[in-house]
């Protein structure tokens, strides 16, 4: 199953890499990284569950993180400037197996770095994020990832609180922007590692 995965998405202009655990992912990660040029990520659950944050905080990386603020003000400053990193982290909400890629967004920072501006995108996915279907991915990001992500932020305003998303307009919302990535036209720009795991929401 992965191989067929893995030649879905080099159809669609991705880089595509399979990984049997998460320190292997993570090792491949930071050997895509550009060493001479800023790294940044999107709010990932993933990303720090695997360790990956804390490794290029302690590698010596010239970082854009926006955890570094001392204000909300800065915060938006740092958010904005990851749009410019030459190496941009993040996961994905789910993943057809056809090689297409599905994400929610409240601000909009994590799903603009995909779509443009970083000039490498390192994507990190856990089997658990792959269906077999793009209507499934969909149902997944909205309805699996969106109503575990709102418990992990805390938030207490979205109709998603009852496990389902129900297209609430609240400020809390983070499935203000729902994107579909079905091909990267910059060829090798966008690289997914699949992983053999099941990571993040």
């Amino acid at each position: 199953m992965p191989d067929k995965i893995l030649e879905n998405l080099k159809k669609r202009g991705f880089d595509a890499y399979f990984c049997e655990t998460s320190d292997e992912a993570t090792e491949l990660a930071l050997k895509l990284t550009d060493k001479n040029g800023t790294v940044s990520w999107g709010g990932s659950k993933t990303l720090s569950q695997i360790g990956l944050i804390d490794k290029l905080r302690e590698g010596g990386f010239k970082l854009v993180d926006r955890d570094t603020a001392k204000t909300p003000e800065e915060r938006v400053e740092l958010m904005r400037s990851a749009l410019l990193s030459d190496t941009f982290f993040m996961s994905t909400n789910a993943m057809s197996a056809d090689g297409v890629l599905v994400n929610i967004d409240g601000s909009g920072n994590r799903v603009a770095a995909m779509c443009y501006g970083p000039k490498s995108v390192i994507v990190i996915v856990g089997k658990n994020k792959v269906c077999d279907t793009l209507e499934e991915a969909e149902f997944r990001a909205r309805n699996v990832a969106a109503p575990l992500n709102v418990k992990r932020f805390g938030f207490t305003k979205t109709g998603c609180q009852s496990g389902n998303c129900t297209d609430c307009l609240s400020d809390e919302c983070i499935c203000s922007y729902i994107i579909k990535t079905r091909k990267s036209n910059v060829k090798g720009r966008i690289k997914i590692i699949l992983v053999n795991e099941d990571l993040g929401f």
